[in-house]
């Protein structure tokens, strides 16, 4: 069935509507008089604007913004807010009725589902005796992070999540009269609550908060979503390949979470070592509360009595084990259950998991001196407890009771250990080259600094091995040294507190030369992390590089090449038993040379990784540093694994997931469900080179995009930075500065306070502000000028063009993307926001390059596409963008003109206009669906 005969637009029509009546209800009765109305008449002023573009019409749009006084521009900005938010909740809905109804007709046959994987596999003559080496290869990685691109409150998030919830029980058919009612009065009261909460943050946040906010989704959704993945994957191998062939097949631990909130101190002073030791902990505490509670639970089902089942030997044995050790503390919670063995077992884990709490809020607030050896002080112990209890429920005919919610617990200590997440540390090179240069002068006398790149390899390869570290006057070194060193304190004190696996990597931003790696690895020696011991190598921990730039993919080669030739490293891989991971990052590629490049430059960059694993005989994994929009490599993920080059991905990926993407992802179980089973299934498709031939790319493809590369880089470049007023239009024709004023995040949107440079700004907040200001250009600029460059009025290489896009996999999804990115471009709206600069002249120049190129990239786009629409073969997108447009341009002209204010008012503008305008940020984010 096609994606367009599949697409059904009736019932979400029939979902907007009724949320919608819903609003204009509240906004009647809870709002200023005028607001409903204004809210309707700018939505038609604006809507008849787009379709004629008549002058006239944007006089009247224009002159009815002008007559609100502030506060009522606040109600109407607030209420197109909300009207986004619930749109989003229909959208959401009406995808997973969708789903279910899949479901019910096909068993779990929604495309993309491992129900549709396996069975493709299975048609393409993937046996079941294959399908184990596929799995036992399989690690799929999300690792969240707090870049500040999450523009909801908390609350608010909380707050949305109850409207869907109420929503969902609306589509039950079975609630009729008054149940119905009675469910629609809850509705109306969600919605009439979110209407009184605000939804610009008071205060900025800290990283605690960030820490905080990064674990929300885990009690809410990941638990019970995590368990649900790995029952789909168990019920869709059966169904597919029948009961006694999937009983021949292990089902892996292949899904794990990572983070970097709280170990990612790259830019942001306000990551401390303590504060990675508080994520921690913090992180621990939350899984912990999750074992309690459902140790809780199998202790209200597992009411087998002695005499009606017999035990096995070793359950029982432990048993008596734990009853000795524990002592007087048995005997106090004992006395309700002897007559039940589980009960009785599960009673005296409760306690050992609660005392292991107790620890744990103990080191929160800085007491780390108390230990209790009647804790469960590893993993371990704990799973081997439960396994017991398992396989004794199996020995009496109970397996089927035993492969539910033990089952599921069983399969989330695997999953999430005592740490939750893994977590990732990430700093700057240059802080540990200025760490390693003090101490080898203290100790050594040894000026690192002026040493070329092979003396410097070799001495750190001579100092990693020195037993016990280098002896140097720890007080000597400065405040930053010490610091930089504390981390690795940290990271040894959390591996024995927390768990060996607590840490994934160590990530080196801007990594340009092999000694970068091993600077990180003599910083671990100095902490015991990794060295030699009587002639035998250790090492626990694992080191990242981190290739940013179009000229960090470019030396890929030299570095990793570099690296894996010294002895001492690889002998210190070996011994950690870890792969070489490799960290991508896109969104400063991106920033630096353009979409096109950065996306060849990425593509070409994982290429070259695995060929010199392969060469050098050195397992790797990438990790891709992605964003949410498409401008910081973002998009379905999905589509994404299965646009890396062909034989590269081979069962292991780990990307970043933040912000506005968490919040859509995993703020609903269904949703999350969902979202990481597309994942999973995507990467188990692009990792069938382990078990058969897949098709190379031609060389003849390759070449053709390393010319389309290059020809978007240098146009991309041109406007970017040699065009006199680029910067100047950035901060003048964008909300750049006010972003950084929402209290989204920690870090600061700049590297360097007053530096306006290209460099200086984040990545995030530059294509944050481009997407406000419709004009998203960072994910589409360059596209169109070098696709005209490239065909020049050659037919021929027009169809080679058309046939890259039908037949490779990269090249589709990198023009679906662009796609997506192109709707939500709108240059007419661009041009208020370019009226805004200082220099009116600069504003029309820089606009119109943009504009120009927007209409090149449309056309060439929808030439080589075969269509007459962009996003035609993607309909369900395309009607959701239309759905937003008529909302979002009058949002975008209130934004425009509450920035010509901020800059006229100088006396009383911040208390009168910034507000709102920090509302119409959130509001147009809403309606974009992105942020950064």
């Amino acid at each position: 069935m096609s994606r367009t005969a599949e697409y059904d637009d009736k019932t979400l029509r029939a979902n907007i509507r009724l949320l919608k009546v819903m609003l204009d209800k509240v906004l009647k009765h809870q709002a200023s008089p005028r607001v409903a109305a204004i809210v309707e008449q700018l939505q038609r002023q604006f809507s008849a604007l787009q379709r004629d573009g008549n002058p006239a019409r944007r006089q009247q749009l224009l002159k009815t913004l002008e007559d609100l006084p502030a506060e009522t521009l606040s109600e109407v900005i607030r209420a197109f807010s909300l009207y986004f938010s619930l749109l989003n909740i229909a959208e959401e809905s009406t995808q997973l009725q969708h789903r279910r109804r899949q479901i019910e007709k096909n068993k779990h046959y929604w495309r993309g589902s491992f129900h549709d994987t396996l069975l493709a596999f299975k048609q393409s003559g993937v046996t079941v005796e294959q399908l184990q080496p596929l799995l036992d290869d399989l690690h799929y990685l999300p690792v969240m992070t707090a870049h500040p691109t999450e523009a909801k409150r908390r609350t608010v998030r909380g707050a949305l999540r109850s409207v869907f919830i109420s929503h969902e029980k609306l589509q039950n058919t079975g609630i009729k009269g008054y149940f119905r009612e009675e469910v629609l009065d809850r509705l109306q009261n969600k919605i009439q609550l979110l209407w009184k909460t605000d939804e610009v943050r008071a205060h900025s946040m800290g990283v605690i908060d960030e820490i905080d906010s990064g674990m929300f989704y885990f009690p809410l959704s990941l638990f019970e979503a995590t368990a649900q993945v790995y029952r789909n994957l168990q019920r869709a191998l059966v169904d597919v390949y029948g009961s006694s062939a999937a009983a021949q097949v292990h089902i892996p631990s292949f899904l794990n979470f990572g983070s970097w909130i709280g170990g990612d101190r790259d830019g942001n002073p306000n990551v401390k070592p303590q504060t990675t030791a508080l994520a921690l902990r913090l992180q621990a505490r939350t899984i912990t509360q999750e074992y309690l509670r459902r140790i809780d639970l199998l202790r209200e089902q597992l009411a087998y009595s002695h005499g009606l089942c017999q035990p096995t030997e070793a359950f029982l044995h432990s048993l008596e084990n734990d009853r000795e050790m524990l002592g007087e503390s048995a005997a106090a919670i004992e006395r309700n259950c002897l007559q039940e063995p589980y009960r009785h077992k599960l009673s005296l884990m409760k306690l050992r998991m609660h005392k292991r709490l107790e620890l744990i809020e103990q080191r929160i607030v800085g007491d780390s001196s108390q230990t209790d050896a009647h804790a469960y002080n590893d993993i371990q112990s704990f799973h081997a407890d439960l396994i017991l209890i398992r396989e004794s429920l199996i020995s009496h005919g109970d397996e089927a009771l035993a492969n539910r919610d033990l089952q599921d617990l069983i399969r989330l200590v695997d999953v999430f250990g005592f740490y939750l997440m893994q977590l990732d540390v990430r700093q700057e090179s240059t802080r540990h080259s200025q760490a390693v240069a003090e101490i080898l002068s203290a100790a050594l006398n040894i000026d690192y600094m002026n040493l070329d790149e092979t003396q410097r390899l070799q001495v750190l390869s001579e100092a990693i091995a020195i037993p016990g570290g280098l002896g140097y006057d720890a007080s000597a070194l400065s405040p930053v040294t010490a610091e930089t060193l504390e981390v690795f304190q940290i990271m040894a004190q959390m591996r024995r507190e927390i768990g060996h696996d607590c840490f994934s990597r160590y990530v080196i931003s801007m990594t340009h030369s092999a000694s970068h790696i091993m600077e990180v690895l003599l910083l671990a020696a100095q902490n015991g992390l990794a060295g030699r011991i009587s002639g035998q190598w250790y090492c626990h921990i694992g080191v990242s590089p981190l290739f940013e730039t179009i000229d960090d993919l470019n030396h890929i080669d030299s570095v990793l090449r570099g690296l894996l030739s010294q002895p001492v490293y690889r002998a210190l891989l070996q011994a950690s038993n870890l792969r070489q991971e490799v960290m991508l990052g896109y969104s400063d590629s991106c920033k630096d040379g353009g979409t096109l490049a950065s996306a060849w430059g990425l593509y070409r960059a994982q290429q070259q990784v695995v060929k010199i694993s392969d060469d050098e005989g050195i397992p790797c994994r990438m990790f891709h540093g992605r964003g949410g929009t498409i401008g910081r490599g973002g998009g379905p993920t999905h589509e994404a694994i299965l646009a890396q080059p062909p034989a590269t991905v081979r069962g292991q990926i780990k990307f970043t997931e933040q912000g506005e993407v968490l919040f859509y992802r995993y703020n609903n179980m269904e949703t999350a469900i969902y979202e990481l089973t597309m994942g999973a299934t995507g990467l188990m498709k692009a990792s069938l080179s382990l078990i058969q031939p897949v098709e190379q790319d031609q060389t003849h493809n390759l070449a053709v995009m390393s010319e389309l590369a290059q020809l978007g880089e240098r146009s991309y470049r041109q406007l970017t930075e040699h065009t006199p007023g680029f910067l100047d239009y950035f901060y003048e024709a964008t909300p750049v500065a006010e972003i950084g004023q929402l209290n989204i995040g920690s870090r600061p949107s700049h590297r360097k306070k007053q530096d306006r440079s290209k460099y200086s700004v984040r990545a995030i907040a530059w294509v944050f502000a481009w997407a406000q200001s419709r004009q998203t250009f960072p994910a589409w600029y360059g596209i169109g000028s070098s696709l005209e460059s490239y065909c020049a009025g050659n037919p021929e290489r027009l169809n080679a063009l058309r046939e890259l896009y039908k037949n490779w996999p990269f090249f589709r999804n990198l023009l679906s993307n662009a796609q997506m990115a192109l709707s939500k471009s709108d240059m007419s709206i661009a041009e208020e926001y370019s009226a805004l600069c200082v220099d009116p002249e600069v504003g029309k120049r820089i606009h119109s390059l943009i504009a120009s190129e927007h209409r090149r990239c449309v056309d060439w786009v929808l030439e080589i596409a075969e269509c007459d629409q962009l996003l035609a073969e993607n309909p369900e997108l395309a009607a959701s963008l239309r759905r937003r447009n008529d909302y979002l341009g009058p949002l975008n002209y209130m934004q425009a003109g509450l920035l010509r204010a901020l800059n006229e008012d100088t006396e009383d503008g911040q208390s009168r206009w910034m507000k709102p305008l920090l509302r119409t940020i959130n509001a147009i984010a809403a309606g974009m669906r992105n942020t950064g």
